[in-house]
């Protein structure tokens, strides 16, 4: 799975770093290289949450389904 991010130099040095897709996903680092590490860490964190929380959510008696929209 691949994800845009954004690096960002910070005021007081290293750089800030936002992932687009998930919405309030932040990090950030030193180098442009751990910026990059945090970020992969931060997502993975941020997707491991939403799992837990569509477990938190879901029934025994859910049905999930897909649906498309055309824009």
């Amino acid at each position: 799975m691949k994800f845009n991010i954004i690096l960002e130099p910070a005021e007081e040095g290293g750089f800030n770093v936002t992932i687009p897709a998930l919405d309030g996903c932040y990090t950030q680092g030193e180098t442009e290289n751990e910026a990059i590490e945090n970020a992969r860490e931060a997502i993975l964190c941020y997707l491991e949450g939403l799992e837990k929380v569509n477990q938190i959510k879901s029934t025994p008696r859910a049905i999930m389904k897909e649906v498309e929209i055309n824009l």
